[in-house]
């Protein structure tokens, strides 16, 4: 029985790559406009489980195959993402050391510096929120850059003990020189942060925003109070999202944000510049029963690249 070159099968069928795109093995010579990459690391001090998040979120987008490769039709919009001409790939996952920290964060400074050659934009998924610590310090040849974070919690952290713990990814970049500034949006009241952290991050220049403040502002006022760059790099966690819809991460904090209101900023941000990269991280499949944060995880990635593509031009040659 010969199937149709363009057949879905189930969205159960096959190996689980992001949107069952093809596995790219090559990291050295990425021919795609858009490259996925796994860093299931973790090494967390309380509920853990997103060294899982990159299977799970994979999971999550099974069912949007179709949406990539035919294109996706927005009603509301009366308007087309994905399909041809753009090409997707999934490039697995950076080998990790377990919870070791130096030899994991080697592989993936590694990986990463050898994906950053090509033109494709680089999609990670997490893995703890340690990982965008090594992550962006191997996109310098793509920088300089600003940060948009878009998370619960400051991740500031100036404890010794855990330097590179995901307690503090957004103090070890502020320290490297390829990145300009930052801003950090969705930040809400946690035991993670004390006061200290805030004013050094402010004393940075970091601009904070709460998901109460950003209400009040408005889109505009939002987009307006992010430092102006060329290019940025954008980093989501999950627990930025209120946990009613978004359960199943290690530190869920009331109070989120939601769908709508996420999929118009990560729109309004895809238009300040380029988008040089970007990560959702902190997605513990083991702590929600049911696959909504997967699919939820799944679908802001998809729109995501879907705004930023709508200001690329396809760089991939061939099939």
């Amino acid at each position: 029985m010969n199937l149709r070159p363009d057949y879905a099968g189930h969205s159960y069928n096959g190996v689980a790559t992001f949107g069952r795109q093809p596995l790219w093995t090559d990291i050295d010579n990425i021919n795609a406009d858009v490259a996925v990459i796994g860093i299931p690391y973790e090494n967390v001090m309380g509920y853990s489980g997103a060294r899982l998040g990159p299977r799970g979120i994979r999971e999550g987008s099974s069912g949007a195959r179709n949406e990539i490769v035919r294109g996706a039709y927005n009603c509301e919009r009366d308007e087309v993402f994905f399909g041809p001409p753009w090409k997707l790939v999934d490039c697995n996952d950076v080998p990790i050391c377990g919870s070791d920290v130096e030899p994991s964060f080697s592989y993936i400074r590694d990986w990463v510096r050898r994906a950053a050659r090509s033109k494709a934009l680089l999609v990670f998924l997490g893995g703890d929120h340690a990982v965008t610590v090594p992550v962006v310090e191997a996109m310098e040849e793509r920088g300089p850059f600003g940060i948009i974070q878009i998370d619960a919690h400051l991740d500031w952290s100036a404890t010794r003990e855990r330097p590179l713990g995901h307690e503090a990814p957004f103090r070890r970049c502020s320290e490297m020189k390829h990145v300009l500034g930052m801003a950090q949006l969705g930040i809400r009241y946690s035991t993670h942060s004390s006061k200290s952290d805030y004013i050094d991050a402010r004393n940075y220049g970091s601009v904070i925003l709460s998901p109460r403040e950003m209400r009040s502002l408005g889109l505009r006022g939002v987009l307006d109070r992010i430092p102006k760059f060329d290019r940025y790099y954008v980093s989501i966690d999950i627990d930025s999202m209120d946990p009613s819809i978004a359960p199943g991460t290690g530190s869920p904090t009331h109070g989120g944000l939601f769908y709508d209101e996420t999929r118009d900023l990560i729109e309004g941000i895809a238009g300040l510049g380029e988008i040089v990269g970007f990560d959702l991280v902190e997605v513990a499949p083991p702590l929600d029963p049911t696959p909504i944060t997967n699919r939820l995880a799944a679908r802001i990635i998809l729109d995501f690249i879907g705004f930023i593509l709508k200001r690329r031009k396809p760089v991939a040659v061939g099939t």
